[in-house]
């Protein structure tokens, strides 16, 4: 394939994951793109300051009409180019390509005033939903309550690829927004979830591969891995709480050491995210 350099355009990594399924790198969070002949479905569009950048990035992907476009959160990293990326695109019917999410994702970004033209005006409330594009089935799972209360998971079944949002990052320890419905117990189904879904190959390399929101691209032992860091973590953290222990004595323990090399990130240090179970335990007064 292309080295690293020739994929890379306006500061936006183009990878070819598997099947029908790139990953656009450099948009804020990562951005899916599916291709085929009945179009293209976007996953999350990036950050406003890079949509143009990432509608190019798609246009050079395919010249196909952009149908569909799925947000897995309302957070503007994931939904920045919402707008743009819409109106480049056009449904069956003549309107801008359609933008689904979880309702709550739609509550969010409309108490938000974002405008009409960035929301997701096609919404599901079940436990998921499904339909064929491009010569297979997508399958969009709600996890209802991990990094928040709206995110999708999305499965390409030809492609074996999971398009994850921020329920899985390579980049940094699980962002739980409790005031958005989130919980550490909600990022363990829907990490399970994941693992349900996921095939790996023999000897565990390849396989069902994962576009996580952050970082990069995995496969079924790095969500395995970042599964069993968060069950450790958590429950290191209830043990403390347990103990009667006060937030500023169990940050003194330091409970993430082991893994903080490779999880604690500037925007999301882990004493923030052990404050985010800490808060989480005791808002549920009781062990996981």
């Amino acid at each position: 394939g292309l080295d690293r350099a020739e994929r890379t355009v306006d500061g936006i990594e183009t990878y070819h994951v598997q099947g029908n399924v790139y990953m656009l790198i450099g948009a804020g969070a990562n951005v899916a793109v599916q291709t085929g002949g009945d179009g293209v479905l976007v996953v999350d569009t990036g950050s406003a300051a890079t949509r143009t950048q990432v509608l190019a990035a798609i246009r050079r992907l395919s010249s196909g009409p952009i149908r569909w476009i799925v947000n897995t959160s309302a957070d503007r990293d994931h939904t920045g180019g919402n707008e743009t990326v819409s109106q480049a695109g056009m449904t069956v019917n003549g309107n801008p390509a359609a933008i689904i999410s979880h309702e709550n994702v739609l509550a969010r970004m409309t108490a938000e005033n974002r405008p009409i033209t960035e929301l997701p005006l096609n919404t599901f409330f079940e436990s998921g939903r499904d339909f064929y594009f491009n010569g297979e089935a997508v399958y969009l799972y709600h996890v209802p309550a991990a990094h928040t209360d709206g995110d999708i998971v999305v499965y390409f079944r030809g492609s074996d690829v999971l398009v994850s949002g921020d329920v899985f990052t390579t980049t940094a320890y699980p962002v739980i927004r409790l005031d958005e419905g989130g919980g550490v117990d909600g990022f363990v189904a829907g990490l399970d979830q994941m693992l349900d879904v996921a095939v790996p190959k023999y000897l565990q390399d390849g396989g069902t591969y994962v576009i996580p929101g952050h970082g990069r691209v995995s496969d079924e032992a790095d969500l395995l891995e970042y599964r069993d860091m968060v069950v450790i973590l958590r429950d290191r953290i209830a043990d403390l709480v347990d103990q009667g222990m006060t937030l500023a004595q169990i940050q003194a323990t330091k409970p993430t050491v082991d893994y903080d090399l490779r999880y604690d990130n500037k925007a999301w240090p882990a004493a923030k995210f052990v404050e985010a179970v800490y808060r989480d335990l005791k808002q549920r007064g009781q062990k996981p």
